[in-house]
């Protein structure tokens, strides 16, 4: 017979498991987009060879770079 400590560990595995599985969902859906010809943050027309590589971006390479820089210090 099991314990209700195990029942609870697998529970709780389960549920990150399922979190998980909608996080990578959502990545996936999300690099599905399609992007946009110019950055939805200055207007600049996003290079054709940046769009190839990363067909869902809506911004340019720099402005990518500005806001994940700000993002990491929690601006």
């Amino acid at each position: 017979m099991r314990h209700a400590g195990n029942r609870a560990i697998e529970h709780a595995e389960a549920m990150v498991d399922l979190e998980r599985e909608r996080q990578i969902a959502s990545v996936r859906k999300h690099l599905a987009k399609q992007g946009s010809a110019s950055c939805g943050d200055c207007g600049d027309e996003i290079p054709a060879e940046r769009r190839a590589a990363l067909p869902s971006a809506r911004r340019c390479a720099d402005c990518e770079t500005r806001r994940e820089r700000a993002a990491k210090r929690g601006w």
